[in-house]
């Protein structure tokens, strides 16, 4: 395996000369998913902001039993689980396509020097639509379902199945568990490598706060595209130990 340093030559060597475009691209990105959260944001809040009124009202024991079954209560809280509902199925059936479609556009950067982030984007998060969202999706819940159990299991299957968005996209003919599969089988042995290279990007992390969040425009990409040298190198791993499951 490669070091971290690798990864992060590799990726600023692919983004040479391209961070107008990446940039763009990731405000593009990151202004569609505040027009696709904004609205529902605004609605949990203003209905949390509601809840909170309602309950100063009730202040005593007594009371608060009334609240919670008074019709008042009910339809607001009916209203917060539309909302956050609706929420929910954005982001699975928009955002996490964007997503896979931006990681996989910096992969593309990286392996062929194609630099068009944009189309790339929404090509490869929109095509192969619904195999892609199931997958994204089946991911989401297997990684939810170990952290029921303890927050460290659940830590432990985010990076296992780290490397689930690009082999769907590189590898369409594998089903979604067989493509979470192949990323378990791929992380083998490399988690924690995954892990050192994320926290490898905590001072860069720290400066963008400091820029009121305007230098993620800059260390998304540099972050995506790094991610995508190191699947590129646990790829070329797995390969050479024959891919055995």
């Amino acid at each position: 395996m490669k070091t971290n340093q690798d990864y992060k030559n590799a990726a600023l060597a692919a983004l040479r000369g391209n961070w107008g475009k990446a940039v763009v691209a990731t405000l593009i990105y990151v202004l569609l998913i505040s027009l696709i959260t904004g609205p529902t944001v605004y609605t949990t809040t203003k209905i949390q902001s509601q809840l909170t009124e309602l309950a100063a009202t009730h202040p005593t024991g007594y009371q608060a039993a009334a609240l919670i079954t008074s019709p008042e209560f009910v339809a607001i809280q009916a209203q917060s689980t539309r909302a956050s509902g609706i929420s929910t199925l954005l982001e699975f059936l928009v955002m996490m396509p964007l997503s896979l479609g931006f990681l996989n556009a910096c992969r593309r950067l990286l392996v062929a020097g194609d630099n068009n982030f944009i189309s790339n984007t929404f090509r490869i998060g929109f095509g192969n639509y619904w195999h892609k969202v199931w997958g994204m999706l089946l991911m989401s819940i297997l990684i939810f379902l170990w952290s029921l159990l303890l927050i460290i299991p659940g830590i432990i299957k985010l990076f296992s199945y780290a490397m689930t968005p690009f082999i769907l996209e590189e590898n369409p003919e594998l089903g979604a568990s067989e493509a979470i599969h192949r990323s378990r089988m791929m992380m083998r042995g490399h988690k924690f490598d995954l892990f050192y290279l994320y926290l490898s990007f905590i001072g860069w992390f720290l400066l963008c706060l400091l820029t009121a969040g305007i230098g993620f425009l800059w260390l998304a990409p540099y972050v995506d595209t790094s991610l995508a040298a190191f699947y590129e190198d646990v790829k070329s791993d797995y390969a050479l130990n024959g891919g055995l499951d």
